[in-house]
């Protein structure tokens, strides 16, 4: 199997709830979403998703995807899609850095191996754990009390896990904090997510004023050695996300004892073979994670369910249904959640059938 055409479509994704915001004023109201196709020589097309939370939160953007595919995709013409290692290094080889643009690439390939080989690609990265796996619910940042409503309506549909987007003013997310925990039972998770948003003695000011609350702090700051220092000042149960690039710094961060979770998101690991390996190796560790994307729709959805699925229970503390965020549904057959929870497609590869009306033209095509 040889890999023939690889193109690109760009499918915008507006939010049910008309606007995603989090620290530092940042907001999206509509995703930009590339859905990354790959064609083998035997007729067989495997799909990826590459959707960044806008431009300014990780150093990846929309267009920078398409970009970067019209230059790397002439490079992969003629591999086997279904060598995956040895497919990327021959990206890497082609593009330094930029792993978000390999990430859609890579996922299209898993789904490639998939199909030519009968079995989800859940089976190929390790094996399904039971019937399905726990999500969570992000919150956009609002008035405390506009997030504590939400929270609950979201439990009311089966949620029992929360990621709350704080990292505003120290004494407003204080009581972010504490009106929503004040709607939850003793059973429920909650995650306050600063992504990045506050300085150290702004963190410092919110882990001592939340001190008896039940809450995980998520990056609080913007920088590995400042979340450091404020996992070390509080002891509250600790994640790190942004900061977690690779599997040197992941490494570097459980030497550390710099986290109790760590956020794993598959575009800005560069796809699913990465994101394995970090997962795998988080497994050796003994650290839980979050298996996610930094956002997407079906594709993206079908990637985080077949890698959380195939992830430990016992490590896998939730992921996330991007799909079920927005208006816009690209493929079907893809996971769709079920009483805050989600399951794997059982469908050889990712399991789902792209919808060709939502397509459009591609913005690149290379053959």
């Amino acid at each position: 199997m040889k890999i023939r055409r690889i193109a690109a479509y760009r499918v915008e994704l507006p939010l049910h709830e008309g606007s995603y915001k989090w620290s530092g004023g940042k907001s999206v109201a509509v995703f930009d979403s590339t859905l990354v196709a790959v064609e083998s020589d035997t007729g067989l097309v495997g799909w990826g998703e590459v959707c960044p939370l806008g431009p300014a939160y990780l150093p990846a953007y929309a267009e920078g995807v398409r970009a970067g595919l019209a230059v790397l995709a002439p490079h992969l013409i003629g591999e086997d899609p279904r060598a995956l290692d040895r497919l990327n290094r021959r990206m890497d080889a082609a593009m330094k850095g930029h792993p978000y643009v390999k990430s859609g690439i890579d996922v299209a390939c898993w789904d490639l191996l998939g199909q030519a080989a009968g079995l989800p690609v859940a089976t190929l990265l390790g094996g399904r754990y039971g019937e399905d796996f726990v999500l969570y619910r992000a919150i956009s940042q609002e008035a405390p009390e506009e997030m504590a409503r939400r929270v609950a309506g979201y439990r009311a549909e089966g949620y029992r896990r929360f990621q709350l987007k704080v990292g505003g003013a120290p004494e407003v997310d204080v009581e972010r904090i504490r009106a929503v925990r004040a709607v939850l039972e003793d059973s429920d998770v909650l995650v306050a997510d600063a992504n990045t948003g506050w300085l150290m003695h702004e963190a410092a000011r919110v882990v001592r004023a939340v001190r008896d609350v039940d809450v995980y702090v998520e990056q609080p700051c913007a920088s590995y050695e400042e979340c450091l220092s404020i996992r070390r000042r509080t002891d509250h149960p600790f994640v790190l996300d942004e900061t977690i690039d690779g599997v040197g710094v992941l490494l570097r961060a459980a030497e550390d004892r710099a986290m109790d979770v760590v956020n794993l998101k598959i575009g800005k690991l560069g796809g699913l073979t990465r994101t394995r390996q970090a997962r795998d190796l988080c497994v050796s560790l003994g650290v839980a994670m979050t298996i996610e994307d930094t956002w997407g729709g079906d594709v993206a959805t079908a990637a985080i369910a077949h890698l959380a699925h195939s992830t430990p229970p016992e490590l896998l503390f939730t992921a996330t249904d991007f799909n079920s965020y927005v208006t816009v549904s690209t493929a079907d057959g893809a996971p769709q959640r079920r009483n805050g929870r989600m399951a794997a497609p059982d469908r050889p590869g990712l399991g789902i059938r792209m919808r060709a009306e939502v397509l459009g033209k591609p913005v690149v095509d290379v053959s």
